[in-house]
């Protein structure tokens, strides 16, 4: 008998794992300088220059409804591909890529706040806490369904 397993890349952000599937992430970076967006939701800390590519980066605190970073502790980009865009993720540390067991996977608990439990697919029992399981498609979506305070109107 074989265990389904796969490999998920794990970052912190306000002290709690998360994790996304490893085949989604394109690299980390250090901290980029970023140009700010005028009338941008709050989400979107910015957009950064990567050899050439214009990259909007997403402030996963905010994103997830925790209190914001302090100032002397700057971001990890975690770049993120898929077949439409690129987009970095702003967290607080990279972890390793880990093995999960698919056998481990549990619903989301009913515990998390509803901007976090949105964005959670599911847990996994990972030892010493628990690893979230963020759905990036959700994750990236830049809209003010998260508490996210926004003034203007996308034209469409």
């Amino acid at each position: 008998m074989t265990h389904a397993t796969h490999q998920v890349c794990t970052f912190t952000v306000d002290g709690l794992l998360f994790g996304v599937d490893v085949v989604q992430v394109q690299e980390v970076l250090r901290f980029q300088e970023m140009t700010p967006v005028p009338l941008a939701p709050a989400v979107v800390s910015g957009l950064i220059n990567l050899r050439g590519q214009i990259v909007t980066a997403l402030d996963m605190r905010q994103r997830l409804g925790m209190p914001a970073r302090a100032a002397d502790m700057p971001p990890t980009n975690l770049i993120l591909r898929d077949q439409q865009r690129v987009v970095s993720l702003l967290v607080d540390e990279i972890g390793d890529v880990v093995e999960v067991d698919a056998d481990c996977f549990e619903a989301a608990p009913e515990t998390l706040p509803p901007a976090s439990r949105a964005l959670i697919d599911g847990v996994y029992k990972f030892k010493p806490q628990l690893l979230l399981l963020l759905n990036t498609e959700r994750a990236v979506r830049v809209e003010p369904f998260s508490g996210t305070k926004r003034n203007e109107h996308v034209s469409q």
